[in-house]
């Protein structure tokens, strides 16, 4: 690829740079608000970074292709705005494709751009440098792919990204980019028809009739629950939501990611009773909410076959994808809650008494067990889950604006229940598909988008897979506090079949992981309980430094599979195992 720094040499002429695709690209991206760059950088695109940098926007260089596209996803839920993404051909953006796919799966405003090779090598298959039809590679896993093969195409392509991305339900786009386009010019900037792309996700109502039908289940049900996806933080419908709690008085659970639309220490919280919740609701309402396999598809016994549900969604096709819908309610959130509140309000909708004071016993039975758990693990010497964990509430609760991220199996399902959020968009966790090694991919990304500190709670299996990210928060001194929950394995570290031969699930529990944050000029501590803790997390969000936390439990603790172990299928090893250990 020529290079394009100051001017292009093209025979006897000089060109501008300014009107060369990778130029109109940037520009495209700058008319829409998109001033940040996630990527690794690489043929062909290394000057195209450059150049990116060169006219303002702020690019952000990574270890590994997936953790880029992954911050970028992240910057677009916390956001609203595509982020977006760079990579280089082939292997690069195989890297990014997993990460364009969970983005997609999980809803996230995405824009991935990848360098990639000539056409007409490509086309007949003639063998090229890191050579991959990646345009068509890319569909399947993505909500729309495009690519641009003329300089003077890339305002449309960045329009046509940009509305894919945020529009009805938010998704991943992936842009092709040809090292042609790159250097292509055009003879004038006004052929490159950049502009600002108007009202990308226009506001989409329910009638009148299906408000109506949904009122009326709210206004007769006995035991009537919100149920809150990420689709409602997403949608930054926190205010209508809270205005319908509020008022109805309609007990609400949030999923991980729509912990804080309400805050999780309001008194119409039913998290602390969420099975006998959802078990005896007889209407259920979701908003932003799939009932996918993290509701058990909408069967009992989670759900009551009786129960009734209400679904708020942009997308028709989610309607009786599991279970029939009773009162579908089709647009976006923000826009359909504004229309409900008002006719329930009207309705005089209320829970009643009787299932809120049921919800209150069982809630307070729950949380009487749970703190005596807590209170127990940080009276020991040792450190615990639990003793690990609390510490990072209470600071949450001190410092709300804190960002949350979290991965891992235990470690993930045990934050979940105990960490509190009373702000929205300030949780990120693994997300639809429960894909690890998105940590510090959004730990970097919340950082950046927001500049607030950001505490990323890891098991240290997941943070092993993308843990070289660490040098990335350091090169760029971000102030993010990485707490490893270190027993020494997937799941746990103690469990050897064969002898003389690590365990499946095995890792190095004597890991120092605090050196990585050492070698790159961070700060680092391993600690070994409840005070220790305490102390050490305090002192790091203190600094605003970036931290590693190497928090060392037991290696027998950690179920497999954490809350889902019924989705990893068991082989009884039993006899192979006696055999192997005589």
């Amino acid at each position: 690829m020529k290079a394009f720094l100051g001017f292009l040499k093209e025979g006897f002429f000089v060109v501008d740079t300014s009107l060369t695709g990778a130029a109109l690209l940037i520009d495209a991206l700058q008319a829409n608000g998109l001033n940040n760059m996630y990527g690794v950088v690489g043929i062909p695109v290394t000057d195209f970074a450059r150049l990116a940098q060169l006219k303002g926007m702020k690019y952000y260089g990574f270890r590994r292709e997936d953790s880029a596209v992954d911050a970028a996803a992240g910057a677009g839920f916390i956001t609203g705005k595509p982020g977006v993404a760079l990579t280089v051909s082939a292997p690069g953006f195989l890297n990014g494709l997993t990460a364009l796919a969970q983005a997609t799966k999980n809803c996230f405003p995405l824009i991935m751009i990848s360098g990639s090779s000539d056409r007409h090598i490509i086309d007949l298959d003639r063998g090229d440098y890191e050579g991959l039809d990646q345009y068509n590679v890319a569909k399947p896993f993505c909500k729309a792919a495009y690519r641009v093969d003329r300089a003077e195409d890339m305002g449309l392509a960045v329009a046509r990204a940009v509305r894919t991305a945020v529009s009805g339900r938010p998704g991943g786009v992936y842009l092709d980019l040809p090292a042609a386009t790159v250097t292509d010019t055009v003879a004038q900037k006004s052929d490159a028809n950049i502009y600002k792309v108007v009202d990308p996700a226009p506001k989409q109502l329910p009638s009148d009739d299906a408000i109506n039908r949904a009122v009326e289940l709210l206004k007769d049900a006995k035991h009537p629950v919100i149920l809150l996806g990420k689709g409602s933080a997403y949608a930054q419908s926190e205010d209508e939501i809270r205005e319908l709690v509020n008022k109805t008085n309609i007990p609400f659970l949030p999923m991980s990611m729509a912990k804080g639309v309400v805050p999780d220490d309001s008194p119409a919280s039913a998290a602390s009773a969420r099975s006998f919740t959802l078990g005896q609701a007889d209407v259920v309402l979701l908003i932003g909410a799939r009932l996918n396999w993290m509701l058990s598809n909408g069967e009992s016994p989670l759900f009551s076959e009786d129960a009734k549900f209400i679904q708020v969604d942009i997308d028709a096709t989610e309607f009786d994808s599991n279970r029939k819908i009773d009162a579908p309610l089709q647009g976006d959130i923000k826009s359909v809650m504004q229309k409900l509140n008002s006719a329930a309000i009207n309705a005089g909708v209320k829970a009643p008494t009787d299932w809120i004071n049921a919800i209150k016993t069982e809630s307070e039975k729950n949380n009487t067990k749970f703190a005596k758990r807590i209170s127990a693990s940080e009276a020991k010497s040792t450190l615990g889950y639990y003793s690990a964990i609390e510490p990072i509430n209470d600071l949450m609760q001190k410092h709300p604006d804190t960002y949350l991220v979290s991965e891992g199996a235990n470690t993930l399902d045990i934050g979940r229940d105990l960490i509190g959020m009373q702000k929205p968009r300030h949780r990120l966790d693994t997300g639809t598909w429960g894909v690890m090694g998105v940590g510090m991919g959004y730990a970097i990304a919340a950082a950046i988008e927001t500049g607030k500190p950001v505490i990323a709670l890891e098991g240290d299996s997941a943070f092993g897979f993308d843990g070289m990210e660490m040098e990335t928060i350091c090169r760029y001194h971000l102030p993010v506090i990485v707490v490893i929950i270190n027993n020494g394995g997937i799941y746990n570290g103690d469990v050897n079949v064969v002898p003389d031969q690590p365990g499946p699930t095995v890792l190095d529990h004597n890991a120092h992981y605090g050196d990585i944050s050492k070698a790159f000029g961070g700060d680092s501590y391993r600690v070994n309980n409840y005070e220790e803790m305490k102390d050490a997390l305090e002192k790091a969000y203190e600094s605003g430094n970036p931290t590693i936390i190497d928090a060392q439990i037991p290696e027998s603790m950690g179920k497999e599979s954490g809350h889902i172990g019924n989705l990893n299928p068991k082989l009884d090893l039993s006899s192979l195992e006696a055999k192997e250990n005589k």
